[in-house]
């Protein structure tokens, strides 16, 4: 199974204070003794990733943590490294002792886990030595999920893991546009005309979203802007027109207004990441001020718009009439202070997985930073947000 195989399969992240019996746990649920189980605490020192076949549901990724109550400057670098793999992950499991309370560091970090609205479970683990009550009643008053094992006499797993099954996120979750379109209807997918040739990452994400059409068993006929017109008119009124940001105005002046128009960009968005959280991001946009930083990141070393760092720009200058700060990160990760921008605008993540694009969302929430994209900046200073995705079943700003 080579990396990016591995990349693509969900991600549950186990995690929890030291000698809770996380790896303990991971070896449990895996069948194989995959991780050292030490009665020492941190024994857990880097993230430690293992493939799993998790039976009906499919290959998945477990990811077994450093403690979050680690301690001193390394310790601190390995918390860090574990709220890294929380914000990459499709699902969190928060072991916690059966023999004890709750404490403030458990209660940090699930208040971190319903922040940024990460599917979690808790385990409480340790049940061969009793449950204490208090502990219970904590996590009637959370109202969290949580189940009970003994990892030691392998009890609860059973239940525990057709609990997990229907928490994972099912593949069509993300790519399904059966909410949108149904069977045989007609979709006129409008490119533009000259795209470059440096732009073949961008096709491809077009093809990925003609291949999920016609995956709905729809009508998909591909035509230039250029063409639009006659083809529009041959295919007598298509239930959805899929185009570019800055073609939606243009096409939606020659459709009748019942007639769904929406953009690849926001569909790719849609499909890899939460398209909601990117429009309500659009109200940041709207009320920038001088001096406000905005960082701008692009997702690969080398975007294909060669000059989109110039667009951003003037679109939100324009947009604002302000003079902002203006940083830019090419591939990587966020930055360690991304709480001090005003505004995080990503690009659309062509070359990005949903685990990619969803980590950076999760980043950008829990230190508070409105996040938009590409697209979606793109769409808005169109004016093509409201019928865009409206289209796709969205509340506009």
């Amino acid at each position: 199974m080579n990396l990016s195989q591995i990349s693509y399969r969900p991600h549950i992240a186990v995690v929890g204070k030291r000698n809770v019996g996380k790896s303990r746990f991971v070896n449990t649920l895996i069948g194989s003794e995959v991780s050292a189980v030490s009665e020492i605490a941190g024994t857990t020192i880097d993230p430690i990733k293992n493939p799993l076949e998790l039976l009906p549901y499919g290959p998945v990724l477990i990811v077994d943590t450093a403690g979050i109550d680690d301690e001193g400057e390394l310790g601190s670098r390995r918390i860090t490294q574990t709220i890294k793999t929380i914000a990459s992950a499709d699902l969190v499991i928060l072991i916690v002792d059966s023999r004890t309370r709750l404490s403030s560091k458990e209660r940090e970090l699930i208040a971190y886990l319903d922040k940024i609205e990460v599917t979690y479970l808790l385990v409480v683990n340790k049940i061969e030595f009793g449950v204490n009550e208090n502990l219970l009643e904590e996590l009637t008053e959370l109202r969290t999920t949580h189940f009970e094992v003994s990892c030691k006499e392998d009890v609860g797993f059973e239940e525990l893991i057709r609990k997990i099954i229907r928490m994972l996120p099912r593949e069509d979750e993300f790519f399904s546009l059966n909410d949108i379109i149904a069977p045989t209807d007609k979709v006129l997918t409008v490119l533009p005309s000259g795209l470059p040739d440096e732009e073949h990452s961008l096709l491809l994400s077009y093809l990925d979203i003609i291949k999920n059409n016609l995956d709905e068993n729809t009508i998909v006929t591909i035509c230039k802007d250029t063409e639009f017109s006659e083809i529009s008119a041959k295919l007598n009124t298509p239930d959805i027109i899929i185009t570019e940001s800055h073609l939606v105005n243009k096409v939606s002046a020659l459709v009748p207004e019942k007639v769904k128009v929406t953009t690849f960009s926001l569909l790719i968005n849609r499909m890899k990441s939460d398209l909601p959280v990117f429009v309500k991001g659009l109200q940041t946009v709207s009320k920038l001020k001088t001096g406000d930083k905005i960082l701008i990141a692009e997702g690969c070393s080398q975007h294909p718009y060669n000059n989109c760092k110039f667009k951003i720009k003037e679109w939100l200058y324009s947009n604002s009439k302000k003079e902002l700060n203006l940083d830019f990160i090419f591939g990587g990760d966020l930055p360690e202070n991304l709480s001090e921008y005003k505004l995080l605008v990503h690009c659309d993540g062509c070359k990005l997985n949903h685990t990619e694009m969803q980590t950076r969302i999760n980043e950008a929430k829990l230190m508070d930073v409105p996040i938009v994209t590409f697209g979606i900046v793109a769409s808005y200073m169109k004016g093509a947000i409201p019928r865009a995705v409206a289209s796709l079943g969205i509340k506009s700003v």
